[in-house]
This record gives C-alpha cells, structure tokens and sequence, in this order.
C-alpha cells in the first residue's frame, strides 16, 4: 500500500473506530461502527473484517482490564464465557462457509424490533444483580452457552454480539448491566482473539492499518468504559437503542445492496 494510500485509510479509519471503540465499551455493536469505516476507506471485505478484528481485540483487551481493575465483572463465568467465545467464534467461522447469511439477517430482523420493545417495556431491565439465585456451576454453564451461542454469531456475521452478549448476561443470569458489560467485554475477547487468529493465518489483516486503528480503539474503549464504569445503567441502556437501530440499518443495507 503507497504512502498516499495509507494516510487516506488512517484519515477514515482511526476516527470511526475510536468511536467503534467508545460504543462497545458502553452497550457493545462497535463493530457497527468499526467495520463499515474499513469497507469506506475501500478495503476489500475479507480484508476489512480480519484487519477490523486487530483493532478490536486490542480494544477489548483494555476494557476488560478496566472492569476487572474495578471489580465489576463475575470472574469465574466471564472466563467460562470467555472459553465459549473462542470454541464459537471458530466454529461460527466454519459455519459461514456452508449456510447462507441472507437466512441470518432475516432472522435477525425479526429478532432485533422485539428486543427494543422488551428494553421498552422493562425499565428496570438490567438494574439490580439477581445472579445469587443461581449456583456457582449454573452460572458457569449458562456462560459458556452464551459465549458459545454469541460467540459462534460473532464468528459467523458479528455485528451486535456484544449487545446481544449483555442482553444474555442481564437476561439469563441475572446480572445487573455493568457486571454484565464486565463479562462481556471478556467473552468479547476471547471471540475476537479466535477470529484475529483466523483471519490473520489466512493473511486477510492488513497490520500497517490494523495495529493504529487498535491504538484508536484503546482510546475509545477507555472512554466509554469509563462513561459505563461511572454511569452504570444510566448510560449503558440508551445506548442500546443506538446500537439496534445500527443493527437494523446495517441489515436492511445487507439485504438491499
């Protein structure tokens, strides 16, 4: 890639990822942000996920360093989910290659809308941790389904899996939303590192590009943890609706182009 080129990519790259970065970090979905920034700066789209999955993971890195500085993650079953994103994402990947995506976004779009009533609806969603209903295994058990059910759609598609992955934390398990952005942001990664490794064994990470969007996305996902670490719930759950509407728009583009 020329100089010129690589200016270019950096100049609408690093902006739109440092705010891929900052979203995920609140509610999840910044690969909603992150990966069209990719596709705009015209890299080819193989390209564009494996090199968007370098500056991911770095980002996920810190944010789930930041929760767990704070204490705000469960430890045992974010690493349980964190097993399940990586055993997912690999064979989400597998996946991708014998069933059709459109099949996805269509489900998907059903999905999506009834999400955003039930948020509606229950405004209390996600306020207080019930999670002590639960035994030390079931949580585990019920994290590993989840970081391998999400994880597998992170490998397959991606777009929305930490959103949905908080959703399943709140709504499963019982955790209130900061603990469940905590575990999130470390099934999170053990996802995004299995499908970096994928990608980049296949040579479809361009790292001239890749490791200055990570430094981007370090920064974004210290601001938006820290907006999640001190807002808790009162800034986590309206960005929800920000990342669904992403979700939905992004589909309908999918569906149409």
């Amino acid at each position: 890639m020329e100089w010129s080129d690589l200016v270019y990519t950096w100049a609408v790259v690093c902006p739109l990822v440092f705010l891929g970065g900052l979203v995920d970090a609140v509610a999840g979905g910044g690969g909603l942000v992150s990966l069209p920034a990719y596709l705009l700066a015209g890299l080819p789209a193989h390209i564009a996920s494996g090199t968007n999955k370098c500056s991911s993971t770095f980002g996920a890195v810190l944010s789930t360093a930041r929760f767990l500085k704070r204490g705000d993650i469960h430890l045992p079953s974010a690493l349980a989910g964190a097993v399940g994103g990586l055993i997912g994402s690999w064979a989400g990947a597998r996946l991708n290659l014998v069933v059709p995506e459109r099949a996805l976004y269509y489900l998907l779009l059903a999905v999506v809308p009834v999400m955003a009533v039930f948020l509606l609806l229950k405004r209390d969603f996600g306020g207080e941790n019930g999670s002590s209903q639960f035994s030390l295994p079931q949580l585990i058990a019920m994290s590993v389904g989840i970081g391998l059910v999400i994880g597998a759609y992170d490998g397959f598609f991606g777009p929305g899996a930490g959103t949905f992955l908080i959703l399943a934390y709140t709504g499963l398990c019982k955790f209130d939303l900061l603990t469940a952005s905590g575990n999130t942001k470390a099934a999170n990664l053990g996802s995004n590192f299995a499908a970096l490794v994928a990608f980049a064994l296949a040579g479809k990470v361009v790292w001239a590009v890749g490791l200055p969007a990570a430094l981007c996305s370090i920064a974004g996902n210290y601001v938006g943890s820290s907006m999640a670490l001190k807002g808790g719930a009162k800034v986590i759950r309206p960005m929800f609706f920000v990342v669904l509407a992403l979700l939905v728009a992004r589909l309908v583009y999918n569906l149409v182009v």
